[in-house]
């Protein structure tokens, strides 16, 4: 099993809507709203790292995501 954050900015006004999107891609287990360089962390939980890596890939082509970065936990 892997754990990993990923880490999430969005565009200007879209913070209710990326979070929304987030919370729906599968692997997701929790993820919130922060204040500072990241706007929104997800909480991920895959079975492995090719996983890890589609679920990244989604999350950082949802609309109104400007940047995101992986933390992972081995």
């Amino acid at each position: 099993m892997v754990s990993a954050c990923i880490l999430v900015q969005y565009q200007s006004g879209r913070g209710r809507d990326v979070l929304k999107a987030v919370k729906k891609v599968k692997g997701v287990k929790r993820a919130f709203i922060t204040f500072g360089r990241w706007d929104v962390v997800a909480e991920v939980e895959v079975p492995d790292l090719k996983t890890l890596g589609a679920i990244a890939l989604k999350v950082n082509g949802l609309r109104g995501v400007r940047a995101s970065e992986t933390l992972v936990g081995l």
